[in-house]
């Protein structure tokens, strides 16, 4: 059984939900929301950071056409889109990373509390990598030591080749607001007035968003 990146795609951001995938074997089977199976090889979710998936995931995915009838050639996402979905993936990584909490990141405090929340926090300790105090979780992903990784928008976008698949589901999903503002002693009060009215800006808006910052 061969798998080829190779293949002409057939049908691009088909949905569907994993019908079984045996880690072991390598592969499984997704159910297409338009009807019929398609045949995924474990290599498919690697953009993704996966290396299993339990049964009924959403994914989203490009399919080809085989020999033994449609392939999945790239996964471009699993589904975080509920509390029970995001567990389920965390739950079936091999490995994660995430801020050291006990390095006082914001992020790696939060989802350590997070996991603790969702019951599962015994579990993820084994399969847990931190990257150094003040780096990036994402780094560890590009090294193979980690499937997937958790930090603010921002963070996950400043390495190259990393994909964000997602926010973190609902409530579960923390927002860091951040405000500028002029002390009513300042002595350089026009100068700050035009430094707020420049990050108002479009161009300004166009690079925080570019950089993974929403603005209002």
């Amino acid at each position: 059984m061969a798998y080829g990146n190779e293949k002409a795609i057939s049908q691009a951001s088909a949905k569907g939900k994993v019908k079984w995938f045996n880690a072991t074997k390598g592969y499984g089977f997704i159910t297409l929301d338009n009807g019929g199976d398609a045949f995924c090889h474990a290599s498919a979710l690697q953009a993704t950071g996966h290396s299993d998936v339990p049964p009924g995931t959403t994914v989203v995915c490009d399919l080809a056409d085989s020999q033994r009838g449609l392939q999945v050639v790239s996964v471009h996402s699993v589904d975080i889109s509920t509390a029970e979905a995001l567990k389920k993936t965390l739950l079936a990584a091999k490995s994660i990373a995430y801020s050291e909490p006990s390095a006082g990141g914001a992020s790696g405090v939060y989802f350590a509390k997070l996991l603790e929340r969702m019951g599962i926090a015994e579990q993820m300790q084994p399969k847990t990598k931190y990257p150094p105090p003040g780096g990036f979780s994402a780094n560890l992903l590009m090294t193979g030591e980690a499937e997937l990784a958790v930090q603010q928008k921002p963070e996950l976008l400043h390495v190259a080749g990393a994909e964000v698949i997602g926010l973190l589901p609902g409530d579960l999903n923390v927002i860091t607001e951040f405000a500028a503002a002029i002390m009513t002693d300042c002595k350089n009060g026009e100068a700050g007035k035009a430094l707020v009215k420049m990050l108002q800006s479009p161009g300004a808006i166009a690079v925080f968003r570019s950089k993974g910052l929403d603005t209002p």
